[in-house]
């Protein structure tokens, strides 16, 4: 056996045999080349590996620490299902010591200043972390400009309330579209509209006639890995939409909370296309680390700022979390732990390609072809009954959602589909659980 393979061996077995315990650093890679008697670069490269298999974990300017797993009780799977439906992430991916520690330095670092109230617009250090790290996303934004909230949402309830600037009031959404803020529009009351986006895009021409004579306050956009959709806009469409919006005088709401989800190189949001600041930036925190943070930003327009700060009148998150969150950016751990969650996803949506392909030869199924993010729309025949075929997949263990609840209650032009989520589902179920959907789908007797 080749050193290094002797190395990983020996390492992994006595982690597992709890001789190094979780949460407790390793040796350095120098007195565990001294200990094993071998160079440094073979150790770095055993020690490489083991992160790789989430054994460990490193720090920067620190070393290497044993990972701590999660107790399998309260990983949040049950036993035997198959869950397509749930949109939460993986809590086995949750970075739970590195966080720990950002959390532990912050306290360190801030002290006192980290129970006061704060400030209504968040953190100012954050605000400026936050600057160089929506730039990597060509989301170029000064620190005034940008808003730290409890999540996306909260942005998303605040700006269908706020007056706008072009004195218009319709709110444009994508049908299908993120049925929450669908619900909350509707509960409202406020003046909505659907415009029809399929896996293929949208009308343009539709579009630019909405602009031009509907009366539309913003238009609310998932540019990319769209909920339900799975898909995401052609640069030319992002661009189109920018053009159109500075041309009209329509904002749009660009909902950007899948942005650390992928593996594209070069996508722009269309916040980078717009010339005259009609698109307002919103990200979410709580897909890349954990949903119970409530930490997402806001990129307002300059004339917006005064406006948007009046209807967010006072601070409503954690200042520790704001704190931990700079920390965990600044020191490179949110950029490698948002690869490894990208590969890990990235490896359960090819695994649902693969076993769409493989089920699914008579073409009862249409599916685009989705690479990145964590959702997949499945359209069904149209004499399939969707509550049916969603119950009798929950008999068989697998669990799904309807499209019905992702449209305005209104609208009419439809596609028939179910969204499946690939966040929560052990990438050992993806084939079993697509199998199960194209044999239920195919079951023409129970429609």
């Amino acid at each position: 056996m080749k050193k290094y393979a002797a190395i990983l061996s020996d390492m992994e077995q006595k982690i597992q045999q709890g001789k190094f315990a979780p949460g407790q650093k390793l040796p350095s890679v120098r007195d565990a080349a001294a200990h094993y008697r071998c160079s440094v670069s073979t150790v770095t490269r055993a020690y490489a590996e083991l992160e790789r298999r989430h054994a460990i974990y490193a720090i920067p300017q620190s070393g290497y620490y044993v990972v701590d797993k999660p107790m399998e009780e309260g990983d949040g799977q049950e036993n035997g299902v198959i869950d397509f439906a749930s949109a939460l992430p993986d809590i086995n991916l949750f970075p739970y010591l590195d966080f720990q520690h950002c959390l532990n330095k912050a306290i360190d670092t801030y002290k006192h200043h980290l129970f006061t109230y704060g400030s209504n617009q968040g953190m100012e250090s954050l605000r400026h972390t936050l600057v160089s790290h929506l730039a990597g996303d060509q989301v170029f934004a000064k620190s005034e400009q940008i808003f730290i909230t409890s999540g996306a949402q909260q942005v998303l309830e605040m700006l269908a309330k706020m007056p706008f600037p072009n004195g218009n009031e319709v709110i444009l959404v994508e049908q299908p579209s993120y049925d929450i803020y669908l619900r909350f529009l509707e509960t409202e009351n406020l003046p909505v509209k659907g415009i029809v986006r399929t896996s293929d895009g949208i009308d343009l021409a539709e579009l630019e006639e909405t602009f031009r004579s509907g009366g539309i306050k913003f238009f609310y956009t998932m540019t990319r890995y769209h909920n339900p959709l799975g898909t995401s806009y052609t640069v030319q469409e992002r661009k189109a939409i920018a053009r159109l919006a500075d041309k009209y005088g329509v904002y749009v709401v660009e909902d950007d909370y899948m942005a650390d989800l992928g593996n594209e190189r070069g996508f722009d949001p269309i916040f980078a296309y717009s010339r005259k600041e009609h698109v307002i930036y919103v990200k979410s925190f709580s897909k890349i680390i954990f949903p119970g943070l409530r930490l997402g930003a806001a990129v307002m327009p300059g004339h917006l700022v005064e406006t948007f700060r009046h209807y967010k009148r006072y601070p409503d998150t954690s200042l520790l979390s704001q704190a931990a969150l700079e920390i965990y950016i600044k020191n490179g751990m949110y950029e490698r732990h948002k690869h490894a969650i990208c590969n890990q996803y990235a490896a359960r949506i090819r695994a649902a390609n693969e076993a769409i392909q493989r089920h699914n030869k008579d073409g009862v199924i249409e599916a685009a072809h989705v690479a990145s993010g964590i959702y997949i729309q499945l359209k069904v025949p149209h004499t399939v009954n969707l509550e049916r075929l969603v119950a009798r997949l929950e008999d068989r263990g697998i669990k799904v959602i309807s499209g019905k609840k992702h449209y305005l209650s209104h609208f009419r032009t439809r596609e028939k589909f179910i969204r499946i989520s690939i966040s929560r589902t052990r990438l050992e179920q993806i084939d079993e659980g697509i199998r199960g959907i194209a044999e239920e789908i195919k079951r023409n007797d129970s429609w």
